[in-house]
């Protein structure tokens, strides 16, 4: 199995790709959920609400892992990220705002009235700090 060089990590997470986070359940069995990132190179950032399931299972233990892999069609390569996640108040609005640009093309009209709820109740957003102890990686 081949890693990917720092560089190369980096470029494949600087796509537009959806990230699977992984956290673990009441049970201790992992639950795994697509979901926006960004990645800066120290850690990755998400955003939920405050009052959803992933932020209870984080408070309760914050591991969780994020995998990022290709598209099918394209040269197979993923970049799996373990760590703990620090939830915070701050940040949350910023990140999303970011990411819709990202991901969504914000001229179709249901997309920007999501965006604009989120930012109409931008304090039940919380930003997910993924610091990592472990980044691995395929190509």
């Amino acid at each position: 199995m081949a890693s990917m060089t720092p560089e190369a990590q980096k470029a494949f997470l600087a796509q537009t790709r959806l990230g699977f986070l992984s956290t673990l359940g009441h049970d201790g069995a992992p639950i795994s959920i697509p979901i926006w990132f960004e990645w800066d190179g120290q850690c990755a950032r998400m955003f939920t609400g405050a009052t959803s399931p992933k932020i209870r299972r984080l408070q309760r233990d914050p591991r969780a892992s994020l995998v990022i892999a290709s598209a099918l069609g394209e040269k197979e390569e993923w970049v799996s990220i373990e760590g703990t996640i620090t939830i915070r108040t701050e940040g949350g609005i910023e990140l999303a705002e970011r990411l819709a640009q990202r991901y969504w093309d914000l001229s179709q009209p249901d997309r920007a009235r999501t965006l604009q709820a989120w930012r109409d109740e931008a304090s039940s957003l919380r930003l997910l700090e993924l610091s990592p102890s472990r980044v691995r990686s395929y190509t």
